[in-house]
């Protein structure tokens, strides 16, 4: 097998176990009416009828459920940074493997979550939750076989992500149609089969290191010999042996890439990549900076925030769209059909965004990228607050199920061209985390809607917005600011060399200045 085809095997072997194992915890809404039907937490819901001030069996049972969804959210996001360190430090293959073993525990929990001394269903959603981070984070360094098309490899990726929602839909239908016999227990038994492939894959054609970019291997070959090495006038057979095994490294970083991009292509691929970067107009700019260093910076600050106002309205959303459309639309059957569509359009929108999201991301600046980010965000959040309009309710979940992973691929798209590969597991894995950190104010906000507004989403959705456009008009300012200087930079210095001036390489920090 050619290293291309092995690549194209392993990208795609990637997107189909992302597919059953990334995200399957938030296909909650499609999973929870089973889980009541099959009468979980009826054992510690029972009320006791004599109680006046207790609460329903009903709404016992469905705090609980939404206790188990909210925590099992907050771990995905929460495990990016453990998930982020181990790949940088070990590599994808043991993220990976990680991932499998948290996948089969929370499968082997919600299995037998009633002959358990603990909440079965609560930590078995929660493993499977960082079952799926492992798998999927460590599958983004495959962007880095295909550099002309990194961006569409993580819009597959993403998608798969979005569309694993799906895989607890595709079971209630299973269920209602074999007649509620094939019940959780022997699905998620089942399920075993996924983390057991995952595991055989990993060994069999997955790389144990991350792949690097093409101009990483171009400044591999280009870096002098090592200097500790001993000069030449000192050589022995150690360090004669030394210097071969030196010469032979470099020769097989060039022999992968003349077989990944063809020999004739590699400097046209080179160049390629050069200028998707110059595109961008950003990139490399915190390259040469530690990770402690991209973190303190407005760089990182700034999608931080965004990301975590954004990322606590998508969870929001999720977690609420029936409440808040039975009240926008005065009907609880209709707010249940806007919820059907959702449940249907969630995993579809992550499919059907993938080329736009690929076409997007590698054809577009960053700063564009982000000033779309910021207008469909504030879109969503207009028809988010229209009442009466089934048209608007419609509206807002396409928009929503395409902005969703467009979202996460531009976060994930720009922590690599800001940050770096180098950093690109803890930076982008801080953000992840701190963001789901913050997304237990979820129950803040259920209190805000329930208690102080009466049911109202208005005002909640309303704060929400706004909060995201003040920080994204700044994001924005921020990097459509430091963009021109980067270009007025290399500008200047094109032209001292067309001019035969004395030319200096300007280092990244001082873009940054």
């Amino acid at each position: 097998m050619s290293l291309l085809l092995l690549h194209i095997v392993q990208v795609v072997v990637a997107v189909i176990y992302c597919l059953f194992a990334a995200g399957i915890v938030f296909g909650y809404a499609a999973i929870k009416p089973v889980l009541k039907r099959e009468g979980a937490y009826q054992d510690v819901c029972r009320v006791d009828p004599n109680d006046e001030d207790a609460i329903s069996e009903d709404t016992c049972v469905e705090i609980h459920l939404n206790l188990m969804f909210t925590t099992a959210a907050v771990a995905t996001n929460v495990a990016a940074l453990p998930v982020g360190a181990i790949l940088d430090r070990y590599g994808p293959r043991v993220c990976s493997l990680l991932g499998a073993l948290f996948l089969a525990v929370g499968a082997l929990f919600m299995s037998f979550e009633n002959k358990l001394p603990f909440d079965g269903l609560l930590f078995g959603y929660l493993f499977l939750a960082l079952g799926g981070p492992f798998t999927y984070i460590s599958s983004f360094q495959l962007s880095n076989a295909f550099p002309k098309n990194s961006g569409l490899i993580l819009a597959l990726l993403t998608g798969a992500f979005d569309a694993s929602s799906a895989l607890f839909l595709v079971y209630r239908v299973i269920y209602e149609q074999t007649n509620e016999t094939f019940g959780h227990q022997s699905f998620f038994l089942a399920y075993l089969v996924v983390p057991a492939a995952i595991v055989v894959i990993q060994f069999v054609l997955m790389p144990a290191q991350s792949y690097k970019t093409v101009g990483e291997l171009v400044e591999e070959i280009e870096e002098p010999i090592t200097a500790d090495l001993e000069p030449y006038d000192q050589i022995d057979e150690e360090t004669a042996l030394l210097h071969e095994e030196e010469r032979q490294h470099r020769a097989e970083v060039v022999s992968g890439i003349q077989e990944l991009l063809g020999t004739t292509k590699a400097d046209k691929q080179a160049r390629k990549e050069e200028r998707k970067n110059e595109i961008s107009g950003v990139w490399g700019v915190m390259h040469a900076y530690t990770a402690w260093e991209q973190i303190k910076s407005p760089w990182f600050i700034l999608i931080c925030l965004f990301t975590v106002v954004q990322m606590t309205r998508i969870n929001y959303f999720v977690a609420t769209i029936r409440v808040q459309y039975s009240a926008l639309l005065s009907s609880p059957a209709l707010a249940e059909r806007v919820n059907d569509f959702f449940d249907l359009a969630l995993p579809l929108g992550g499919i059907l965004s993938i080329p736009f999201i690929g076409a997007i991301l590698d054809r577009t600046s960053t700063l564009t990228v982000l000033t779309t980010l910021v207008a469909t965000a504030t879109t969503i959040g207009i028809l988010g607050i229209i009442p009466h309009s089934m048209l608007a309710a419609y509206a807002n979940v396409c928009l929503f199920v395409l902005y969703r992973p467009f979202y996460y691929t531009a976060v994930s798209d720009y922590s690599a061209k800001v940050f770096g590969f180098r950093t690109f597991g803890t930076v982008y894995g801080t953000i992840i985390c701190f963001a789901g950190l913050l997304n237990f104010s979820q129950s803040g906000l259920d209190y805000l809607l329930h208690e102080t507004f009466n049911g109202d989403p208005v005002p909640v959705n309303v704060g929400l917005m706004a909060a995201g456009l003040v920080i994204g008009v700044v994001m924005v300012m921020f990097v459509g600011v430091k963009s021109r200087g980067i270009k007025r930079k290399l500008l200047e210095e094109e032209a001292r060399g067309a001019f035969g001036g004395s030319h200096t390489s300007t280092s990244t920090r001082e873009w940054t200045n």
